[in-house]
């Protein structure tokens, strides 16, 4: 397929539909919604009843209005919100009515941060600083699960951020009421001497049996509930003076291990742990983090994958210290099938730190994070230490990144990591970055990045630049990236090496007279998104795509069906081995379809199908991925999943072989803080088998104690299977002052 008929087609598709301005960009409006918080002096019991006669007292708003599916129409089931606060607590009182009452709530499960597209949801974002670029979110749904994060720019999510905060709620034959109790130790805000502050704030309401999503104060709904220029303003709020906000979280742990050889077990062998953290905001804009003897026996276990591409599968960071801040040192570019294509470059990926090959954790001693983030500027400093185990030796690793703000929503950055390996030698990365937002649905971002060793070697560039246009009627983008061949990062993360990569695309969304049935139907996204990539070293031609997606449609109910065919030539100049089947170097032409569909995530019984065929190299492939949801009740939730890989005359051997990967996953839970889930996983490729079960108690805000049993199976240098079992006891308990 010819370059110029590919770029044509994506400029087609923008030209086509550049002049739907139908419910399309709005501005922010120059006169923001207000809402006044009461003070009180009543003592407040949170119980999701909202009872308390400091409630009447209270100024309320309830004209929500809709991002979906109807933008710009009133919501067409009310919400009221009221606000309150006191000397230690901001509190949000919310009321959602629903025309169906009981019978209109979808609350898929009771998990923290929880898929907020699956359940009746509703949530509040705070801008402390009013500077219409950072906010807060705190979520919740009607049975008191718990969601949180920061947004900055609406571009750089903390998604696994976990504040000190506290909800209830109840359920009525009204519909549902939540009571939010946030300290003021939890919110950044600007330092003051207790005098009135304006900051920005917003509430979103999801209600999922109509999929109507709605807002206090309206935005666009290609843009994220995060973008603050579109909020209202919270006015006339009397936050008390930053004071000494101290998180001290000590933790003790007992494990039992034992392994299986020559078909029998060893003896359990018992060890102690003791450790913790400590988290000290210097002030509203800085945080300091300590951990010692840091144990991570409570992160959710990885789900395997059947992996038949060439490029390396990233499995996302799990563990708590790692998560919080993460979009400070998280820059980089991020693989998405679409927008960047196959190309994934992290010059700091935390797992590289505390994790060995396949996941098995490594101890890791302590560390220290300093993060300060201010109107002007943001900059993080962070060194951890890793124990030798084993036969791997010690390491210490240190990551520092700064980035100035610019303007409205610009940014310039710099990062710098570094490893050293006890006994080896030293790697060093760094590089600049930045992001430019040129009007409201134009960005540009770039990095550009240089490794070396102390040794002389690992000497080598990468970088990206991506182009990205989002309106309603429209999605683009055009990505270029560059990975030498020489290039090394030890504490990064790379999809490839040697590569030069580009990938432009566009998807319209169309809807309003384009749509039929429109009881049914909500969206139709076509598509097209296209990748060359050459070799950096030689400059040849090593993989080119052509994915287009004539339909794809977005259900009313929430679920979609899809269809998508991709021509690809494929030029190996080494060989490729997918799941067992060598395959040969050279040059191979291939099409491949694929239909996606899925239901309505919320329902008691949901689905989700993918069967993808056609050629493959010099023979076939087709690949089934199907999952199953069960959710009785929200206390209870299974979740069954088959990856099946079917080989027709592939590779060398023209290998013929069905490859199946099970999954089992569920939940139990008797209310958001007390829960059991498990996980269990076999693959027919070399029948190993793998668990994890977790009971977590949440005894108090961020306090817990753990049950953790652990079995998995590998295979050994002479391919015989090895058995690992593990029972964990943690007990955690957080204090803040």
């Amino acid at each position: 397929m010819k370059t110029n008929f590919t770029i044509s087609i994506i400029l087609g598709i923008l030209m086509l539909f550049q002049n739907a301005k139908a419910q399309d960009i709005f501005s922010p409006s120059e006169k923001r919604l207000s809402i006044r918080a009461t003070s009180i002096n009543d003592k407040m019991a949170i119980d999701g009843v909202l009872e308390e006669e400091a409630w009447s007292r209270a100024d309320s708003l309830s004209d929500f209005i809709q991002i979906e599916p109807n933008q710009g129409r009133a919501s067409e089931n009310k919400t009221t919100v009221k606000l309150l606060f006191d000397k230690e607590f901001l509190y949000i009182g919310v009321n959602c009515f629903d025309k169906l009452g009981r019978g209109g709530i979808r609350v898929p499960d009771l998990k923290r941060d929880f898929d907020w597209r699956a359940h009746d949801t509703f949530a509040v974002c705070i801008d402390g600083f009013s500077d219409n670029r950072n906010s807060m979110s705190f979520v919740t749904n009607p049975y008191g699960a718990q969601k949180d994060y920061l947004s900055f720019d609406a571009v750089l999510f903390d998604s696994d951020w976990n504040g000190l905060w506290k909800v209830r709620t109840s359920i009525t034959e009204e519909g549902w009421f939540a009571e939010f109790q946030i300290p003021w130790k939890s919110i950044r805000y600007a330092k003051g001497s207790g005098e009135t502050q304006s900051w920005g704030i917003n509430f979103l309401r999801l209600r999922r049996a109509s999929n109507e999503i709605s807002a206090w104060s309206p935005y666009p709904r290609s843009f994220s509930f995060n973008r603050m220029e579109y909020s209202g303003e919270l006015i006339e709020i009397q936050p008390p003076t930053p004071s000494t906000n101290i998180q001290v979280n000590p933790y003790s742990l007992v494990s039992a291990n034992r392994q299986m050889a020559n078909n029998k077990f060893s003896d359990f062998d018992a060890r102690y742990k003791l450790g913790g953290d400590v988290k000290w905001a210097i002030n509203s804009n800085a945080i300091v983090d300590l951990t010692v003897n840091t144990d991570f026996a409570q992160a959710d276990a990885d789900v395997q994958v059947n992996n038949v591409s060439r490029f390396s599968v990233l499995f996302p960071e799990k563990r708590q210290f790692f998560l919080e801040n993460a979009s400070l040192f998280g820059p980089g570019l991020m693989a998405d099938g679409n927008t960047s294509g196959k190309m994934q470059i992290l010059p700091f990926f935390s797992r590289r730190i505390g994790l060995a090959q396949e996941g098995r954790p490594m101890p890791v001693d302590g560390g220290v994070r300093l993060v300060n983030r201010s109107l002007k500027q943001n900059f993080g400093l962070m060194a951890v230490r890793q124990r030798s185990y084993d036969t791997l030796p010690s390491a210490n690793f240190a990551v520092g990144r700064y980035s100035k703000n610019l303007g409205k929503q610009n940014r310039l950055g710099a990062i710098a990591t570094m490893k050293s390996t006890t006994g080896s030698h030293t790697n060093l990365t760094g590089g600049f970055d930045g992001f430019l937002r040129l009007g409201n649905s134009n960005s540009l971002n770039f990095m550009a990045l240089q490794s070396i060793n102390d040794n002389g070697t690992g000497k080598g560039f990468g970088g990206y630049s991506q182009y990205y246009y989002t309106s309603n009627s429209i999605t683009a983008w055009w990505t270029e990236s560059i990975v030498t061949k020489d290039f090394t990062t030890e504490m990064g993360f790379l999809s490839r090496t040697d590569i030069i990569g580009t990938n432009p695309g566009a998807v319209a969304n169309l809807r309003g007279k384009y749509i039929p049935f429109k009881r049914f139907i909500r969206s139709l996204q076509p598509g097209v998104s296209t990748g060359w990539y050459h070799q950096a070293s030689s400059k040849i031609l090593l993989e080119r795509e052509l994915k287009l997606t004539p339909f794809w449609l977005e259900m009313q109910h929430g679920g979609f069906f899809g269809f998508d065919w991709s021509s690809q030539h494929q030029n190996l100049i080494t060989s490729f081995i997918p799941l067992g089947v060598s395959i040969d170097p050279g040059q191979y032409d291939f099409q491949r379809y694929s239909f996606t569909a899925g239901s309505d995530p919320s329902r008691k019984v949901s689905y989700s199908l993918k069967y993808e065929f056609g050629e493959y190299y010099d023979g076939k492939l087709k690949t089934s991925d199907a999952a199953l949801s069960i959710i009785p009740i929200p206390h209870i939730s299974l979740k069954a999943s088959i990856s099946r890989n079917q080989f027709e005359s592939v590779g060398i051997n023209s290998d013929s072989r069905d490859v199946i990967l099970y999954t089992l996953q569920g939940r139990l839970a008797l209310n958001p803080r007390i829960q059991l889930v498990g996980l269990y996983q076999k693959t027919s490729q070399n029948g190993l088998d793998s668990y994890n079960a977790r009971f977590a108690w949440e005894y108090r805000p961020l306090s817990y104690i753990y049950l953790v049993l652990n079995s998995r199976e590998t295979l050994g240098d002479d391919y015989v299977s090895q058995t690992e079992q593990q029972g964990i006891f943690k007990v955690s308990y957080l204090k803040q002052f």
